[in-house]
């Protein structure tokens, strides 16, 4: 869907750069995903007191939680409430 749009140049994304870029969203997902995960682990870690463990369920979470903050960024995005 992001792909078309950015290799289709379709209306929908021409309007959606006036708001965030796509890779605006990506950058952001990594960044807070790093945080995120540093948390995750030393929770794990303080939790199980097993490192591979808890290396373990961050791995894990950084790559699931990435994903499902880059949807929720692009759907809020579309939505108008809030916004100037």
């Amino acid at each position: 869907m992001i792909v078309e749009q950015v290799v289709e140049n379709k209306t929908n994304y021409k309007e959606d750069k006036l708001s965030e870029k796509p890779i605006r969203s990506i950058v952001k997902s990594i960044s807070w995903r790093v945080v995120g995960t540093i948390d995750t682990i030393l929770i794990s870690w303080i939790i199980t007191g097993q490192v591979k463990t808890a290396f373990s369920i961050g791995a894990i979470e950084l790559v699931t939680k990435m994903l499902l903050y880059f949807f929720h960024e692009r759907v809020w995005n579309s939505i108008k409430w809030g916004k100037k």
